[in-house]
């Protein structure tokens, strides 16, 4: 009997490679699913520091906050640090954007704040000690690119903030009609989607004609900013789950069916 005929679910996750996608696919299968496993993004150190993002490390004991973006931040971030802090400058404030974050500076023996389920810039910014920033200065780890709505709040709270580019985010070499191809031969179900960037890769990689294909296939996001990108993109089976970790994207699939609402 075919899993199709079994009415078991297909599932892709297209976190980039790593522990971070490893431990979602194990959590999905557990719980009885078949998954499998697409990177959207690919993930690569910068070869080498510009003298200006270098002099930011040398001067962290200078900062009053330091906040990763991911747990990528944290991997990537942390190296360089490691490089020139071999005993890190006390009185500092970390944070983490989430439970994978946290529990990533937490294996280096740091202890961060977070904003709890509210895993996003707008969570952060929320947080009760980043509130009254005036003058005080902030530095930002994270990838190349990316959103700047947390740094653009921040200064305009007026703290003086500098960001820490620690790694590149790029499309994945996927020859052209591969990913469709790969989608239909597993029969996928629902598709996981971890960022805005991991959409609009997942349309990159797909042509227009296979895009309207596929609209049927429902996605899991783990924000309704994402949710209305995924929307103004066309599909139509839309589940929104709490945040981006690892319980969140599972209950989500669990607990609704995508376009539905249930």
């Amino acid at each position: 009997m075919s899993e199709r005929s079994t009415g078991m679910s297909r599932v892709l996750v297209t976190r980039p490679a790593g522990e971070a996608s490893d431990t979602l696919c194990a959590a999905i299968k557990a719980a009885g699913y078949q998954v499998y496993s697409q990177p959207l993004l690919e993930l690569t150190a910068l070869p080498q520091l510009r003298a200006a993002q270098r002099e930011l490390v040398l001067n962290l004991d200078l900062y009053q906050h330091v906040i990763f973006i991911s747990a990528n931040a944290v991997r990537f971030g942390m190296a360089l640090v490691d490089d020139y802090w071999p005993q890190l400058p006390t009185g500092l404030n970390w944070y983490a954007i989430g439970a994978a974050t946290a529990a990533g500076l937490e294996r280096l023996g740091i202890v961060a704040i977070t904003p709890g389920s509210a895993m996003s810039s707008e969570g952060l910014l929320a947080i009760p000690a980043l509130q009254h920033v005036r003058e005080q200065r902030v530095l930002l780890v994270k990838g190349e690119g990316g959103r700047d709505s947390l740094a653009t709040e921040l200064s305009r709270r007026g703290a003086a903030v500098d960001e820490l580019a620690c790694y590149r985010r790029s499309l994945p070499a996927v020859p052209a009609g591969e990913l469709a191809a790969s989608l239909a031969r597993w029969a996928v179900d629902v598709i996981m989607l971890s960022s805005g960037e991991g959409l609009a890769n997942l349309q990159l990689l797909l042509s227009p004609a296979e895009t309207t294909k596929l609209k049927h296939i429902g996605l899991i996001v783990p924000s309704q900013r994402i949710a209305r990108m995924a929307h103004e993109a066309g599909f139509e089976r839309i589940v929104t789950a709490e945040n981006a970790s690892d319980a969140a994207m599972l209950r989500a699939l669990q607990e609704s069916r995508p376009g539905t609402g249930e």
